[in-house]
Order: structure tokens, then sequence, then C-alpha cells
């Protein structure tokens, strides 16, 4: 090799560094928003809600016809931000359009199966064999911890998994959860003879065995996680889902059994719980819940009525309780639905163009944010990635995204290179 030509070879190799570096740099160096919501309320809508029959709707489909045509199963309507239209069954969310974002360009290329669009939405990364990431839920208690030390940081209205866990945060990260409305959580409620005495000698009991637990180990955490629930059992914290202390006239504002959760959802937030995540549940309404392939798709409209009911009830209480500002609410979902129909009338899977949501929390609303095409199938302006949705619910609680989390000596920023969407900060 010649003088020149390694010459030539090295300075190429230094403005490769040097625009790896640009193109690379940490989060950390760029400006990020600083909201300041306080809580959050995460809606999840499991099985996919369709974008073009809720909150992206287009032209008239028809399920019934044969061939079927592509499009809406609905017809839509104004909202109160001008030229935003949602579907006709979101009347009484439409009313409340300029509190809200819908975020109709979300996207991601994974395999759109329900497992892996889950836990992406969740965690904002790829499912990996070596690491488990934890949930957004838990992240943000755990970052900010609970706004009341007299409740937890985290708490899940619906079934467990492991992609709303604490993953390896470890257990202290984790939640409380309970699966209906009536009973509130498993464990939390002495029994009538077992009084306060009782239970400190209990723990007194216990001390020598859990104080011989290495401080750095597994079960240390749940040790931790432990002594966290003893302090919470009682009627103090059960006191929160007490709704029929609520006027009968909300509880019945909120409609039925998701409503219900909604309502709780708000007591909890109020009570100094973090992060509150509301599961709509498969088979409340309509027999397959969101996951409308083939005669799922027939009776959509009782699900999204639903969501209607409780989504405008739970944002116009928050307004009323002048907490709305304070306290994001989210509606997640792990993918959209195409505008094509299936052979019995249903739809497929679409995780490269749906819609999410983000309401209150001190944000700056547009009624909604990103163009998709014609059937919503491509994004037209404004992709947003999931770890970009992440960032924005983050900047929102004050919390940069470039912020590291550890696992064991290995730092993890909180977001897959996400960015806030800045038009929503003010």
């Amino acid at each position: 090799m010649n003088r020149r030509h390694f010459l030539a070879q090295t300075g190429a190799l230094a403005g490769a560094a040097q625009l790896s570096h640009s193109a690379f740099a940490s989060p950390a160096a760029i400006n990020v928003p600083k909201g300041k919501a306080e809580n959050v309320i995460f809606i999840w809508l499991g099985g996919g809600m369709s974008q073009i029959d809720t909150f992206d709707p287009k032209k008239r489909g028809n399920s019934k016809t044969s061939p079927k045509l592509s499009g809406a199963e609905y017809d839509s309507i104004d909202t109160a931000v001008p030229g935003v239209q949602f579907c006709e069954h979101l009347h009484r969310t439409a009313k409340l359009a300029d509190r809200l974002t819908v975020i109709r360009s979300i996207n991601h290329h994974l395999v759109d199966e329900h497992a892996f669009g889950t836990n992406f939405v969740h965690t904002g990364r790829l499912i990996s064999g070596s690491i488990t990431y934890p949930s957004i839920g838990a992240i943000i208690s755990h970052v900010r911890g609970p706004v009341s030390p007299d409740v937890p940081a985290y708490m899940l209205i619906g079934y467990p998994n492991v992609s709303r866990g604490p993953g390896f945060l470890g257990a202290k990260a984790g939640y409380v959860y309970l699966v209906d409305t009536d009973s509130g959580p498993a464990g939390f409620s002495r029994p009538e003879d077992v009084t306060a005495l009782r239970v400190q000698r209990r723990q007194q009991l216990l001390k020598p065995l859990t104080d011989r637990v290495p401080d750095n180990s597994v079960v240390a955490q749940y040790r931790t996680a432990q002594a966290e629930a003893l302090r919470l059992a009682g009627p103090d914290f059960m006191r929160h889902f007490r709704l029929q202390d609520e006027p009968a006239d909300l509880r019945n504002g909120y409609g039925g059994e998701f409503g219900q959760r909604c309502l709780l959802a708000r007591r909890l937030v109020q009570a100094g719980v973090r992060f509150v995540e509301v599961s709509h549940n498969l088979n409340f309404v309509n027999g397959t819940g969101w996951d409308t392939h083939n005669e799922g798709q027939q009776n959509q409209h009782l699900l999204i009525r639903d969501l209607d009911i409780a989504l405008s009830a739970l944002i116009t209480d928050l307004e009323q309780q002048s907490i709305l500002d304070k306290t994001l609410v989210v509606i997640g979902t792990e993918f959209g639905r195409p505008a094509a129909y299936d052979a019995r009338g249903g739809r497929g899977h679409q995780g490269s163009c749906f819609s999410l949501l983000l309401a209150g929390g001190g944000l700056n609303h547009q009624g909604a944010y990103g163009v998709t095409d014609e059937l919503s199938k491509t994004i037209e302006e404004n992709p947003v990635s999931v770890p970009d949705f992440h960032a924005t619910i983050h900047a929102a609680l004050g919390i940069n995204p470039s912020h590291e989390l550890f696992d064991g000596s290995r730092p993890i920023p909180i977001t897959d290179q996400g960015t806030p969407i800045a038009s929503l900060f003010s």
C-alpha cells in the first residue's frame, strides 16, 4: 500500500467514525422535553384494536359482499378537533378529542403474533434469550416510585404475565394485581381473628430467617416484596377498592366491568399509585375481544361502545377531579388490523401501521398525529416507533428517555433509542 492510498483510507475511516459518533450519540445530548404528569393509567386492549374501525377511520368497506370490499366497518363522525374524525361508535370520546391525541402512525415490523406484539408494546424491546426486559409500568414505578408511600407504585387490574413484569429489575419492581373490581387484590385483608399484634409477632418470628438471606440475592428481592405486602395489608390500603363509596350516578356513567376498572384506576392514582394498567380482557362483550377474526368483527361495535363509555367517563372524571393534567391516560394494543376482510368477514393482523392514544398528562393535544393512506395501511407522514411512543410517555412524566438502568453491571437505556414526539410538548 502506498502512502497516498494509506492516507486516503485513514481519512475515510476517521470521517466514518465521526459520522458514526454523530449518528449514535447518546440521546442525553439532545434537548429532551420534560412534562409534568405524575401518574399513568395504561389501558390495554388485548387482541389488536382495529384502527380503521376506531380512531383512524377511512372510506366504508363491506364485509358481506362477494367479493368483500376493503375499508372501514362503520361511518365516520367529526370530533371536537377540526379535520379529525373517529368512528361513529366513539361519539362520546369524539367530543373530548381536544384532550387527547391519537398517534395514527405507530409501527413495528415484528411477526404479527399476539405474544410478540404484547411484549414489544409493553417493553419497547424485542424478546431476548439472554435478558428479560422490564415493562414500561415497572420502569416508571421503579424510577419515580409511588406518589404516596401508603400505596404500591405499580398496580395491574387484569391477569399478570411476564410482558407486564419487572424483568431484570426484580421482584421489588413488580406489581400488585387484581382480576375483578369486587374482591380487590388477594392477600391484603387480614382474617378477623388476626390482630395487628399477632401480625407483629409473626414478623418477629420470621425475621431471624430472613436476616440470613444475602442482600444481593434473588431471595432478598422477594423478601423486600414480602415486607412491602405486609406493610400494605390492612384496611387503610383496601379502602381504595370500595367503589360503592362513589356516587351511584358516577359509577353508572362508567358502564360495565371495564368501566368500573377505569373508575378504580382513577381512585388508585388519586391515592398515589404511580402506574395503573387496566386490561380490557377478552370475551367481555363480543365473544372475541379485540382479536376480531371471522365473526368477531360483526359484534366489534359492542366492544367499541364499551370503550367509548369508559374512556369518555374517565377523561371527564379526571378533569372534574382537577387531575387530568397530572394523569397521562394511555391506550395500548399489540398491533392493528388491515382494511381487507378475511373469508368469514373478520380482519387479520397489521403491525406496520396502527394507532395508540395519549390523553391528559399536560400534553399539547391535537386530536391526531401522523397520517396514513386511504386504507390505513401505509404511513404517509410522521412515523412513530414503539420506542418513540415509550419515550413520549417517559418525557411526559419528566423522565429522560436515555436514563439508564442496570442489569447487573450492564447499563441499559430505558428506551431503545426512542425520541419523544416534540409537538406534544408546549
